[in-house]
């Protein structure tokens, strides 16, 4: 086997488990943050949505629900940073991440909603926030995994370019954040109305079932999704 095509099939690899963690992790946000929307009233990962909502709510004089959902967006970029330093100390990246990502949506699940909602809320963004540091990018595709507002707009670029006459494909992955998104939404709208509070346990769950399962892909495939640490 020659060296470009050991290469070829290496990239293939590659891209193939990087779309099949997009996917995995995409559910998970969606799922999230329906559930998160239906306990709460407010996103967990949608913070221009957050941040919209927040401006109408200082204009209508609504001082408490402005603060929280400001906070909200403090929490979320929080979590981000706090990602990227995890995802670089942990030997595996992803599965780090995913598994401090399941240990806070589990102690968000152990609180009551009518107790302490603003500390489950927090607890919520925060795992939001850190999960966009498991997978950064594919073969040097930026890929959301919580917000597709951006991969929606790179599908619908690469299409004018394809309609302009440019046969590269490579931005019809973008699609697969979105798909992820939209089922887990769906599914995590209906845990949330049939379980309240308690669907939060099952997201838990399914986040450290999905870290667990990172452990059975190759180190040497999942080790160029993030951005490295300047040394």
């Amino acid at each position: 086997m020659t060296r470009q095509r050991r290469r070829r099939i290496v990239h293939a690899r590659r891209t193939g488990t990087g779309l099949a963690l997009v996917a995995g992790i995409s559910f998970l946000a969606g799922m999230t943050d329906a559930v998160g929307l239906v306990l709460s009233g407010d996103f967990v990962s949608f913070m221009t949505g957050n941040t919209t909502r927040a401006a109408i709510a200082l204009a209508r004089h609504d001082l408490a629900h402005a603060l929280t959902l400001l906070f909200a967006v403090v929490l979320f970029v929080a979590g981000n940073a706090l990602g990227v330093v995890v995802a670089h100390l942990a030997p595996r990246r992803i599965f780090g991440v995913l598994a401090c990502v399941s240990l806070l949506l589990g102690l968000a699940s152990l609180i009551e909603t009518a107790s302490l909602p603003v500390v489950q809320f927090a607890l919520v963004v925060l795992s939001m926030g850190m999960v966009n540091a498991t997978v950064e990018h594919i073969e040097g595709l930026p890929i959301g995994l919580t917000y597709v507002t951006g991969a929606l707009s790179r599908f619908g670029r690469g299409i004018g370019r394809f309609l302009l006459g440019e046969r590269r494909l490579d931005w019809t992955i973008q699609i697969i954040p979105w798909l992820g998104m939209v089922s887990g939404a769906i599914a995590g709208a209906m845990l949330g109305q049939w379980l309240q509070p308690q669907a939060l346990k099952i997201v838990a769950a399914f986040s450290m079932t999905l870290a667990l399962a990172t452990l059975i892909v190759p180190h040497h495939l999942q080790r160029r999704f993030g951005h490295r640490a300047p040394r």
